[in-house]
């Protein structure tokens, strides 16, 4: 492994194929809330040296939850030992550690979080693959580890998981990637179409901040205008399939990236504001003690 010369080295990874590159920043480095996974953190995603795909969630420092780029991270409605986490004790957080129980109201994403303690990571770099291993840490009977490879080859980026439950109780959580994309930093627009493989039925969650943005026709999800506050819907209906569970192209150049899964997904949301359009695929993970799960996503970006 080679070792960091420089401040810059110790604080991203470059991952580089025949048409890719891609920057992942050190667990830390970059973000340190009690959101996003702070493993294998993808900050920017460069095709053929000409076109960028990642941007951050806000240019407006102190705004958002500080997402960037392709960051995952577990949730669940019902958040693995939070609701019997006194206030003042941990509760797990995957892919970051122990976070302290603020108030005895509800998880909330947007405010800041106290991590008490990190989990262990250990990083293996080479030219092309980066391996995060996140050790448990034993909350209550809660504990997991996990296992995070991101690969590229040609025009594609792999990531691949693996979780064991190493612990005494069971393990319920979702994975997502939020996917804050903003192809070569175009405004978004009547230049972007989001597709999916499947006719496009939004749920009651469905909110629209602003009236005449979201256009839906088909398989698609268009904008009428930009949009100068957030949106947000969760399209119904995907199973798993062979095809692209969501493509996003910018229509004048014709660039754009396309998610292939190897799983049922449990839902699908879109969120995004006039900078930024995220795609996300969830997928829903349940550990017995002793059990493992692997899984895998695979990114594709053309011109």
């Amino acid at each position: 492994m080679k070792q960091p010369t420089s401040d810059t080295e110790r604080a991203s990874t470059r991952l580089q194929s025949s048409r890719l590159a891609v920057e992942i920043a050190a667990p830390g480095s970059v973000y340190r809330g009690g959101r996003f996974d702070w493993n294998g953190f993808v900050t920017q995603v460069t095709l053929d040296g000409a076109h960028t795909f990642c941007v951050p969630e806000s240019y407006t420092p102190g705004r958002g939850t500080g997402g960037i780029g392709m960051c995952n991270e577990f949730t669940h409605e019902a958040l693995i030992g939070y609701a019997e986490a006194k206030v003042g004790e941990t509760f797990p957080k995957l892919g970051i550690g122990l976070l302290k129980r603020q108030d005895e109201g509800g998880f909330n994403i947007f405010r800041p979080q106290e991590i008490a303690t990190l989990y262990p990571v250990s990083v293996e770099n080479s030219a092309d693959q980066a391996r995060f291993v996140v050790e448990p840490l034993d909350c209550r009977g809660y504990a997991v580890r996990e296992e995070k490879i991101l690969r590229v080859q040609d025009n594609q980026l792999f990531i691949t998981y693996e979780m064991e439950n190493t612990g005494a109780r069971p393990v319920l959580v979702n994975e997502y990637v939020h996917n804050f994309i903003g192809i070569d930093r175009h405004p978004v627009g009547p230049d972007y179409v989001l597709s999916f493989p499947y006719p496009v039925q939004l749920d009651a969650a469905t909110r629209f901040m602003e009236p005449d943005v979201l256009k839906v026709e088909g398989h698609t999800i268009s904008f009428h205008r930009t949009p100068t506050r957030d949106f947000y819907c969760r399209p119904q209906g995907a199973t798993q399939t062979g095809q692209p569970q969501w493509e996003l192209r910018h229509l004048p150049g014709g660039v754009g990236m396309r998610e292939f899964d190897d799983f049922a997904p449990k839902s699908v949301a879109v969120w995004g504001v006039g900078h930024v359009i995220s795609a996300e695929i969830f997928i829903e993970i349940q550990l017995l003690p002793g059990e493992k799960k692997t899984w895998s996503r695979r990114f594709e970006f053309f011109d």
